[in-house]
This record gives C-alpha cells, sequence and structure tokens, in this order.
C-alpha cells in the first residue's frame, strides 16, 4: 500500500472517536434523578415519539442519590454545573432537592404528594418558574388502598402503614387521610417507618411484635425501589399487603391500587422533549393521571394461603397467575 494512503487511513481511524466525542458532547444534556443508572423504557418512549432518541438527539447523566437529601441537592447542583438542558426527577423527594439549585434549568418532576401543596409549583394550570410535570395522585389514593384491604381481609383489626418519615410531604398526607378513614372503617392503625432498604427488616419485626393483621405500603420512592424485597418480606411474615402500582405486584406482591405510573413516566418523556423543542415550563399545565389499576398477583396469595374474594377479582385491571 502506498506510505501517503496508509498514513491517511490510519489518522482518518484516530479522528473518528474524537469526531464522535465531540458530536455527542454536542447534544444537549437531559439529567435524570433518581432512576439509577438507567431511565424508564416509559420516559425515553416519551421523548423518541416526540422526535429525542437517545444518543443521537440527546445525551443523558443519570444520578442515583441513595434516600441522602443532601446527596439529592449535591447531584442536581453538579447537573446544573454540567449544563443540564433538563432535568427529569421521578420522584417529588428529588424536585424538592433539585429545585433550589437552579431557577434556570427546567425540571420535569414525576410527583406523589400534590406539588401545589408541597410548594413545588404555584398552580397545576400555571406552574410558574422553571418547574412543571405529573401528579400521580399517589397520596390521594391511600384511602381507598386502606378500603380494598379490608375487604381483602374482613377480620383485619390492626392494620399497619410503612412510611418514610423523611418524605415529611407524602407521610403527613397519607397518614392524615389514613386516621379519617380508620375512624370510619373501625381499624386500628400501626405506624411503620423505614428510610432505607436497610431499615425495611426492623419494620417487619415490629410489624410481627404488634400482632397487625395486614400492612399498606406508602407510595414513596424508597419503597418503590425496594419492591423485590417488599414481596418478600410480606410473604414471609404472612402478612396480606397492598402496594401503590402495579410494579409491586409483578414483582411478587399481593395487590396493588394506585394511577397508571406507566403514563405518567411517558408523559415525563413527553415534556421533557417538548422543552427541548423551546417550550416553557412555567406554561406547560402539570399533568394529573385520572386513570386507576387494580392488579392481583394470584400467586402471592397462593402464597400467603389467602382466598381472594370473588368482587375483589371480578373489579381487577389484571390478574396475575
Amino acid at each position: 500500500m502506498h506510505r501517503r494512503k496508509f498514513i491517511g487511513l490510519i489518522g482518518g481511524a484516530a479522528t473518528l472517536p474524537l469526531k464522535a466525542r465531540a458530536q455527542q458532547k454536542s447534544l444537549p444534556l437531559i439529567g435524570f434523578m433518581g432512576v439509577g443508572p438507567f431511565a424508564s423504557p416509559d420516559i425515553l418512549r416519551g421523548l423518541a415519539e416526540n422526535g429525542f432518541v437517545r444518543g443521537r438527539d440527546f445525551r443523558a447523566e443519570y444520578r442515583w442519590a441513595e434516600y441522602e437529601p443532601a446527596q439529592m441537592a449535591a447531584q442536581a447542583a453538579d447537573l446544573v454545573q454540567r449544563g443540564a438542558a433538563v432535568i427529569v426527577t421521578i420522584a417529588h423527594s428529588e424536585a424538592l432537592a433539585a429545585k433550589p439549585a437552579t431557577q434556570a434549568v427546567p425540571i420535569v418532576i414525576l410527583a406523589g404528594a400534590d406539588p401545589v401543596a408541597i410548594g413545588l409549583v404555584e398552580s397545576f394550570n400555571r406552574p410558574g418558574g422553571n418547574l412543571t410535570g405529573v401528579y400521580t395522585l399517589s397520596s390521594g389514593l391511600v384511602a381507598k388502598r386502606l378500603e380494598v384491604l379490608r375487604e381483602l381481609v374482613p377480620t383485619a383489626i390492626s392494620i399497619a402503614y410503612l412510611g418514610n418519615p423523611a418524605d415529611t410531604a407524602m407521610a403527613e398526607i397519607e397518614t392524615r387521610e389514613l386516621q379519617a378513614a380508620a375512624r370510619i372503617l373501625g381499624v386500628q392503625l400501626i405506624f411503620l417507618n423505614a428510610s432505607n432498604p436497610l431499615e425495611l427488616g426492623g419494620a417487619y419485626e415490629t410489624l410481627a411484635r404488634e400482632h397487625a393483621d395486614a400492612l399498606i405500603v406508602s407510595g414513596n420512592l424508597v419503597f418503590f425501589v425496594s419492591r423485590d424485597q417488599l414481596a418478600a418480606f410480606s410473604n414471609w411474615y404472612k402478612v396480606p399487603t397492598i402496594y401503590a402500582a402495579r410494579d409491586y405486584a409483578e414483582s411478587g406482591g399481593l395487590v396493588s391500587f394506585g394511577a397508571r405510573l406507566a403514563d405518567g413516566r411517558y408523559m415525563l418523556g413527553v415534556y421533557a422533549a417538548r422543552i427541548l423543542k423551546g417550550e416553557k415550563p412555567s406554561e406547560l399545565p402539570v399533568q394529573q393521571i385520572t386513570k386507576t389499576e387494580f392488579v392481583v398477583n394470584l400467586w402471592a396469595a397462593k402464597a400467603l394461603s389467602l382466598p381472594i374474594p370473588p368482587t375483589l377479582l371480578a373489579r381487577a385491571d389484571e390478574v396475575i397467575e
């Protein structure tokens, strides 16, 4: 081969990775908080269907703070410093930590607690500032979960609630709603706390000592990412448990009742794409998920030796066998 042609080929091959890196760096950056080392396929689908494919139209960085608010705030500040065009959070706790870090970078949130009540946005129709997103109505459905659980276990008198005290916004709302519903149903509530997965074992030990007949798990993110562990604990302790989203039932949990989180995650991607196209978060109304789903896992029911009333099975949106 001619020496000059050979050198040209080697030089071209060497510069390709540099060009690729330069092109990648020129893409807008989306920072994902609270999603571990990956983004939900639902979020990515919302982005892709609106013209933004990861790696082609945007680059992504992921942050997972392991339940520490101080780390969340530091990670949000780092994403701002790195030039994030949009920050996407899958829980209001991340959004509360990210909000003080910037008034300029748009933040798209998936909130389980009312975002107006906890001060994230000014109103649903006109969020104001740099935040918008989706409200899952998770906390607003906890009283209904108590009703379903009582129907599932009619003899239950003592019912435990597992919450995360670090998430004061959701804990206060869920506690208030549960206490009101418990008075009507005539049941006694036992309050259990866990701020991270390492504390789950102790919470279940307390549940056993207090002889709780059933359990309601909060919709907090700590429990969502620990759903496999929760299902295993509930089956081990033989305690009928209701959860806030279908993901729990798919992980082996007994029953779930809550908003269709897949719809909310998809909407996060849609809003992130619209912002990248130039729309302002202050002018994008906070969406509310109005569709709920009730999922029953018959395998878990069998493990608990618990018959599911036919009336509940008839109302289920999905039965996992």
